[in-house]
């Protein structure tokens, strides 16, 4: 498979989603993708709303700092993603804003050319599935995952160019790809609610609650995403929705790149299974 990528990690990773980095780095390495450290910053998101200008200036520079490494970038969180894709779009296509900005960089000694192209990891490997079915070695046979693909992963679709937002099939195919089996179910498509949290958290958690609902009806074993926030809302706050809603889920909420690795081969420890807040015992039981 062999390939470079600057990985992009972001603000929440580090803090909030440990095992999904630490099962990134394993999956990554076992398949020859070669993620390096940069010094990036904040994507730039929790500005947008207040100084725009900043939030351009922000992404610009982080796909600057690529550039200089002649790398392509890997994110791991999808709002990154949209962000990075978003600015790199503009800095691309239109040559008068890709002047503008690099005249408010100057001063950093940065400059972006547009020569970068950003891709979420997820995309990364579904782009590479087939050599990926080759690494198998413990197909998961028993498990059905239900597929949380999330709002910026997919959107905004003229950005990404990369598959039908209404109608997604890459981590329906990334699942199936380790012998597990992608279960489909009503709530598919729906928003994990993050985005209102700071806001007003019962519509947060009510819109939560209606995934996890829904995923709790079709019988699926555990929920897969590939988002950091998304991860907050299913496994972090899934207790808080419990005790809220008076309603028992314990469905447990993994990151691709953790059942990846299980079908890979690797031991839960090295994926940071400890980690995830709902308890994944029955569930890795369920494959011995």
């Amino acid at each position: 498979m062999s390939s470079k990528y600057a990985l992009f990690l972001g603000c929440t990773i580090p803090v909030r989603a440990v095992n999904y980095e630490m099962s990134v780095r394993k999956v990554a390495k076992a398949l020859d993708i070669t993620l390096v450290d940069l010094d990036f910053e904040c994507c730039g998101l929790p500005v947008k709303s207040v100084n725009h200008e900043a939030y351009l200036m922000t992404a610009a520079a982080n796909l600057a700092m690529a550039e200089k490494e002649g790398l392509n970038v890997c994110t791991l969180c999808s709002a990154c993603t949209a962000v990075l894709t978003e600015v790199n779009k503009k800095m691309k296509e239109n040559p008068a804003f890709r002047e503008h900005i690099n005249a408010k960089l100057k001063d950093t000694g940065l400059k972006y050319n547009g020569s970068v192209e950003v891709k979420h990891f997820a995309r990364i490997l579904h782009e590479n599935i087939n050599k990926i079915k080759g690494q198998i070695k413990k197909p998961l046979n028993n498990l059905k995952i239900a597929p949380h693909y999330g709002c910026h992963y997919l959107k905004p679709s003229e950005i990404y160019e990369f598959e039908n937002p209404e109608d997604p099939k890459s981590l329906d195919e990334l699942i199936e790809a380790t012998g597990a089996h992608a279960v489909n179910y009503t709530a598919k498509n729906k928003c994990c609610g993050g985005a209102v949290l700071g806001i007003d958290e019962n519509i947060a958690l009510t819109m939560s609650k209606e995934k996890l609902d829904s995923v709790k009806e079709s019988g699926a074993d555990a929920i897969t995403l590939i988002c950091p926030f998304c991860s907050v809302m299913y496994d972090v706050n899934q207790k808080k929705i419990s005790t809220t809603f008076n309603v028992e889920y314990n469905i447990p909420v993994v990151y691709y790149p953790q059942l990846l690795g299980l079908a890979m081969g690797f031991a839960p420890d090295e994926l940071g299974f400890n980690m995830n807040r709902v308890k994944t015992d029955k569930l890795l039981e369920k494959l011995k």
